[in-house]
């Protein structure tokens, strides 16, 4: 009798076929330990090389595609898809582009404004503000985005950097148009969101919207000729001064815009939005990013940490924007049953501190970190594909291919990047913090800032390699591993962050040297235990037989300066270091930091509780440290 393998005989494999198994098998193992990101990456660059092309393709066909012009597909398309979901209220992508139509309607027919014109809006977060945003481009301006945190001196050369026709301003911050409409330019038409005003010669919109026509208006009004073309300003603070007004056009909200699909996102999230909408993050990622995919975007009208979950759980969040105060204040909430309880996937910022990184995801579950670095002037971006906690991003051969850069050697004393004997500057070994510089070419440009040829000239390093190159200073050090990623060091010259600000230590020295009893001020940033970025301290010098008025001290910068710029801490010298080039040495200074037990000059502290500056004790020192004096 024959047996089963008689009737039915198994295959045998041909004699290579085990070998080459073993081949696969080992190749995998070798990739796995020698190229472990090898796939990650390879995804990564796929995308790029796909929006890319996309891009590409889209100007050999002589098509401009702005994310202007996929919104109002998207609002023919999927007219009753939320797009805005605010205090509740649901605005569809049919409400906001009807809406935005009425608006450019108002424009059009009581303003003579012509295409590439300057609209500066000051508003805060709320719908009438992406309303009003693309009305205005729907006219095919320029608007410029004003930071309403800013005050009186700094508020009024945002306005006039930016020359605008009109300017736009909220209700809610009509205490501030007060403030600077006196000294505001005659040329400038200025219109509240209201439907009366008590201001002269000021324009009201809410009432003339009820009335204006849905109608779009004439296509050729918007059309862009060319992405390179300027379609937005947002101020930042760079690395010195008073804030710039960054060049944004439309090939830079292109690429901001695919941020969030790049990450992952999909036309199915539910994106919350709390940053402020004049950042670049809130407005180009964010609500680009919205538009990209075409998904939806829960937007506040101020972060509230205590609210933060709750509003995710309410409007079923799936993706999350953050800066890194903002994890540090989430983690810093009382510890309530359910956390985890939500369905945030992705969390895309920057700023975040490792060891905030690694308690966020212990505490609020299993949330993808998106972490990337990008300026909003810049011409680079890196973004952490892997989830390497730390890291910003991580880089290889082919990106630097599309997107040159370096880290080159910098002097901390003089304050410039080190060139050697040749005159060329210097790369920094893998593990060592250097300036990071981007080449400017025609696939990445740099734009400059509005009206400053100066600073936009300043911001660009000259014959760094080799004669004729040409690279974007970000002013930002960073440190790039043996296993290429990336990570934020520090930044350099007269900036630092705190709370997610940037703080120009000139402008607040500034408006310190404005009191009759100061001499002269140096401004800087101090580390503060468990606190992203630096809060802001000031060496004052006083004017001869002057004393120091910490009551005027108090009122001068509370109005005059941000919240976020008031400088925590004081300290009273009596004669100010400079460096060999005559500007004020700020590293010993930074090193000594605010202990009241080395430190012999008197010292003072911002204490927010009782509104005023008060002596800063080694009681108090040994609070803050400690974090029961909240800062």
């Amino acid at each position: 009798m024959r047996g089963w393998d008689d009737l039915y005989p198994l295959p045998v494999p041909p004699s290579w076929v085990p070998g080459a198994a073993v081949g696969i098998l080992s190749l995998h193992f070798i990739q796995k330990l020698l190229f472990p990101y090898f796939w990650a990456d390879l995804r990564y660059l796929l995308k790029v090389l796909t929006y890319g092309l996309r891009m590409e393709m889209f100007r050999l066909q002589g098509r401009v595609v702005t994310v202007l012009d996929k919104f109002v597909k998207l609002a023919e398309k999927q007219p009753h898809k939320p797009f805005l979901i605010y205090e509740g209220t649901v605005h569809t992508y049919r409400d906001v582009d009807r809406r935005s139509n009425r608006i450019a309607q108002v424009f059009l027919q009581h303003e003579a404004l012509k295409k590439g014109d300057t609209v500066a809006l000051l508003m805060g977060n709320e719908p009438d503000f992406i309303h009003v945003w693309f009305g205005l481009a729907k006219l095919g301006c320029v608007v410029a985005f004003l930071n309403f945190n800013v005050r009186f001196r700094s508020l009024l050369h945002c306005v006039s950097s930016c020359e605008p026709k009109i300017l736009v301003v909220g209700a809610d911050l009509l205490g501030t148009l007060e403030e600077i409409l006196p000294k505001l330019q005659k040329d400038v038409s200025v219109w509240i969101m209201a439907k009366d005003s008590t201001f002269p010669n000021v324009h009201t919109l809410l009432d003339k919207i009820e009335a204006a026509s849905e109608d779009p208006v004439p296509v050729n009004r918007c059309s862009a000729n060319n992405l390179k073309s300027a379609v937005l300003y947002i101020f930042t603070s760079g690395t010195t001064g008073l804030p710039k007004a960054a060049v944004i056009s439309h090939l830079q909200i292109l690429k901001g815009a695919a941020g969030l699909w790049a990450f992952g996102a999909t036309s199915d999230d539910i994106i919350y939005i709390t940053l402020p909408l004049y950042h670049s993050a809130a407005s180009l990622l964010g609500i680009g990013g919205c538009i990209q995919l075409g998904a939806t975007c829960v937007l506040k009208k101020k972060f509230s940490a205590s609210q933060f979950w709750s509003d995710c759980r309410k409007y079923n969040v799936t993706v999350i924007q953050y800066i890194g105060e903002l994890c540090r204040y989430l983690c810093n909430q009382p510890v309530k049953e359910g956390e985890k309880n939500h369905k945030v996937r992705l969390a895309v910022g920057n700023g975040v501190r490792n060891d905030v990184w690694r308690e966020f995801l212990d505490r609020f579950g299993a949330v993808k970190i998106c972490e990337f670095y990008g300026a909003t002037e810049g011409n680079i971006c890196f973004m952490n594909h892997t989830g390497k906690i730390g890291s910003v991003g991580r880089t290889n051969f082919f990106y630097k291919l599309f997107f040159p850069f370096d880290l080159i050697k910098y002097d901390f004393q003089k304050d410039e990047p080190i060139r050697n004997k040749h005159g060329w500057c210097e790369k920094v070994k893998k593990g060592e913090a250097g300036l990071l510089i981007s080449k400017v070419n025609a696939k990445n440009p740099f734009f400059g800032y509005a009206g400053n040829k100066r600073h936009t000239e300043k911001k660009l390093l000259c014959e760094v390699f080799k004669k004729g190159d040409l690279y974007f200073n970000t002013g930002d050090l960073m440190v790039q591993d043996h296993d290429n990623f990336l990570y934020f060091w520090d930044r350099i010259g007269d900036t630092f962050r705190w709370k997610g600000e940037n703080v120009a230590t000139t402008e607040v020295s500034d408006v310190i040297v404005m009191l009759d009893f100061i001499q002269e001020a140096n401004v800087y940033g101090v580390s503060v235990p468990d606190h992203e970025g630096k809060a802001g301290m000031a060496s004052l010098i006083l004017k001869h037989n002057a004393s120091l008025d910490l009551e005027q001290m108090y009122k001068q910068v509370v109005t005059y300066l941000p919240s976020y710029a008031c400088p925590l801490f004081l300290r009273v010298q009596e004669k100010m270091e400079m460096t060999g080039t005559f500007k004020q040495q700020k590293f010993r200074l930074v090193d000594e930091g605010f202990n009241p037990s080395t430190i012999t000059d008197p010292l003072y502290f911002l204490d927010n509780s009782k509104k005023a500056y008060v002596l800063l004790t080694k009681e108090l020192h040994e609070m803050i440290l400690s974090g029961k004096m909240k800062l």
